[in-house]
């Protein structure tokens, strides 16, 4: 009976704490790159064990500015979404670029600092509340 109450108790509270207003922008974004930046890196996106992701990812960089921009990019929707820079695929040393803007069109991310971009190898799409992995683009 306990485990009962447990497991209700359990899901009521995880049905409660992910609401509509907590899921990502679904209205289609079409931004840009800093025209004098080069492509230096780029993958297509992988779906992740939470999620399907689609599109592709491409690390652009300037004297000015590092940036990340998802070309074509589609995923399932969910709370929590960050994009982040990361050394693996399921991030855990990694840069966050902020909240997922939409869940799909094509997107412009700024990279903070000034990191070595060649130990970065992967561009994810991270639920950070639930620490689920939507999808992830390996970088080439």
């Amino acid at each position: 009976m306990l485990t009962k109450l447990f497991a209700s108790f359990f899901f009521l509270t995880v049905l409660a704490s992910c609401s509509k207003d907590d899921l990502t922008p679904t209205v289609p974004i079409n931004e840009t790159v800093d025209t004098t930046a080069l492509l230096k890196y780029s993958g297509n996106f992988e779906p992740g064990p939470y999620g399907t992701t689609s599109g592709n990812a491409e690390v652009y960089t300037s004297a000015k500015i590092a940036e990340v921009k998802l070309v074509n990019f589609n995923t399932s929707n969910g709370p929590d979404l960050h994009v982040f820079l990361s050394k693996e695929p399921m991030p855990i040393n990694y840069i966050d670029l902020g909240s997922l803007k939409s869940t799909n069109g094509n997107q412009v991310y700024s990279i903070p600092g000034n990191p070595d971009l060649s130990s970065y190898k992967y561009i994810s799409v991270h639920c950070v509340a639930y620490n689920h992995l939507f999808g992830y683009a390996k970088l080439n």
